[in-house]
């Protein structure tokens, strides 16, 4: 049986709050952040860089996974910039103990995002990554997480729909590369756009 990893995703005034699920505000199968922080009315072009450790094997699945929220939003676009400091979004491997939110090497936490305009997203280095295509046995597929990570860098919480990509866990061997329509109309709702 595959053992089942669970998201570490936090808001960041909420990182030492044990209670986190408590600040969570459910809507149909998606949930929005306390508060509903979104990203301000008007800048839905949002730049993103990559962290100087960053493997340039895991870009491709990043901006596939940001292609999938561009399209699946109709909103927001996504411009990749050299300067990670002035860049709204910022992305990068970390390890263990790292200044925010703890990993705890293989197994357990994958990565981390926070919601807007925090714009940070850590991933796990410890992980055993999949790059695809497809499913890899004992692996994490690396979109998969990215796509998740970047729906709470967006401002929506976990859904209470399994298939859903916005879904609390993934399983190794499991790919979710593609948006449902909870996770689009989650974003749709939170900023709007229906």
């Amino acid at each position: 049986m595959a053992s089942r990893v669970t998201f570490v995703c936090v808001l960041f005034c909420l990182i030492l709050c044990p209670a986190f699920g408590k600040h969570l505000k459910a809507v149909s199968h998606f949930s929005f952040f306390r508060g509903n922080p979104r990203w301000p009315v008007g800048q839905s072009d949002l730049t993103y860089a990559f962290g100087q450790n960053f493997p340039d094997s895991f870009v491709p699945p990043v901006v596939s996974a940001f292609d999938e929220w561009a399209s699946g939003s109709g909103y927001f676009t996504f411009s990749r910039v050299a300067d990670i400091v002035t860049s709204d979004l910022k992305i990068s491997f970390q390890r263990m103990s790292h200044g925010d939110r703890d990993f705890n090497g293989t197994g357990g936490a994958l990565a981390h995002a926070f919601a807007p305009t925090n714009g940070t997203l850590h991933f796990d280095a410890d992980e055993n990554w999949s790059l695809g295509p497809g499913p890899v046995a004992n692996a994490i597929d690396f979109k998969s997480v990215a796509l998740h990570e970047i729906g709470h860098l967006l401002g929506l919480g976990h859904s209470q729909f399994r298939d859903a990509v916005m879904w609390e866990s993934i399983s190794r061997g499991t790919v979710k590369d593609k948006l449902t329509s909870d996770d689009i109309q989650g974003i749709k709702v939170l900023y709007g756009l229906n």
